[in-house]
């Protein structure tokens, strides 16, 4: 009888552990930004902002870890892996990388969240492939990688700056008009993460590009 308990609570434990160790439960969420106060508030950092908000709203905590700030949320039986990385914006690709290899992230687990010029503020765009758009952030994501099918969520920022100033429009902060639409934009991203994580990609497609 103690041989047979033995063996019954042996089988538990494995199938607890691969359980704990499928990659099909795991979701690595990667906000793009530029780390330092300075940037906090742009437009480009809207990425960082995203998640910001969704740990402050479930009351999680950010760990410095190895080439970003990393938190880890279980939801509904998933695991959610919060990246921010710390290689600055134009090698995102790298974090990234690591952090899916160490995690054992398959890639259409991945959601990046960054900015876009070419939607205008707030609009949101959820897709599972595509260009980099002249993001020098999805760029080196997509050359690190080697592939374009990846899923992003790109956030509107606009393009309302004049000739010769994007680089300052994006390392803005955001004027008094966008400050105040911004809280509800970012309500429906923090939903856009669950949706994404507990209803898949495509549904999350459905429901919220355009909105």
């Amino acid at each position: 009888m103690i041989s047979i308990f033995k063996k019954l609570f042996s089988a538990k434990k494995a199938a607890f552990i691969v359980e704990e160790k499928d990659p099909m439960k795991k979701f690595l969420v990667v906000g793009l930004g530029n780390i330092g106060p300075k940037y906090a508030n742009t437009r480009h950092n809207i990425g960082f902002k995203i998640l910001d908000i969704y740990a402050e709203k479930n009351d999680l905590s950010w760990q410095t870890a190895k080439l970003g700030d990393v938190t880890t949320h279980k939801i509904k039986g998933r695991t959610i892996i919060f990246l921010k990385p710390s290689t600055f914006m134009n090698l995102s690709g790298k974090a990234i990388k690591y952090w899916m290899d160490k995690e054992k992230i398959p890639l259409e687990h991945l959601l990046v969240i960054t900015d876009d010029l070419n939607l205008d503020f707030g609009t949101i765009r959820v897709k599972t492939k595509g260009s980099d758009g002249g993001h020098n952030g999805l760029k080196d994501t997509q050359n690190t990688l080697q592939t374009t099918q990846y899923n992003r969520f790109r956030f509107g920022i606009s393009d309302a700056f004049s000739k010769g100033q994007q680089i300052d429009y994006v390392l803005g902060e955001w004027n008094e008009e966008e400050s105040q639409k911004l809280p509800e934009r970012l309500e429906i991203s923090c939903k856009i993460i669950e949706s994404f994580v507990l209803a898949g990609i495509k549904i999350t497609m459905n429901t919220f590009n355009g909105k």
